[in-house]
């Protein structure tokens, strides 16, 4: 599936400690898997927004309040952790931390075993 090996380099990336850079990956991570999905159901999507992109879902009912609110948190991640404007000072890879990048990344695995679920009975 789509998204997990930019889970393994999101894992590399916490490791090396690239904080920024592993949660900017959890977040890409989780959007890949939802777009597999949307394309194995055959309907179009135009996001990068993991929130938007559940509302969006065919079957939008088969997911939980926690899921929303990790696909809130990953898409925090998506834009200030690229950018090295993003703050006011201090670059991205100052303001993420190893707990940070944790976090991230087991929102995105449980995101992608929800997205796997879901493929296996289409």
């Amino acid at each position: 599936m789509h998204g997990r090996r930019g889970l393994e380099n999101a894992k590399y990336g916490m490791e090396g400690e690239f904080h920024e850079f592993a949660c900017f990956l959890s977040q890409r991570s989780a959007e890949k898997a939802f777009k597999s999905a949307y394309q194995r159901l055959k309907a179009d999507v135009v996001s990068h927004s993991i929130i938007v992109l559940i509302q969006r879902f065919p079957q939008k009912n088969r997911f939980d309040q926690k899921i929303m609110d990790e696909a809130k948190e990953l898409d925090q991640a998506y834009i200030p952790t690229r950018y090295p404007d993003s703050y006011p000072e201090g670059a991205p890879f100052m303001m993420y931390s190893e707990e940070q990048s944790r976090r991230l990344i087991s929102f995105a695995e449980h995101i992608l075993r929800r997205c796997e679920s879901i493929l296996s009975e289409v």
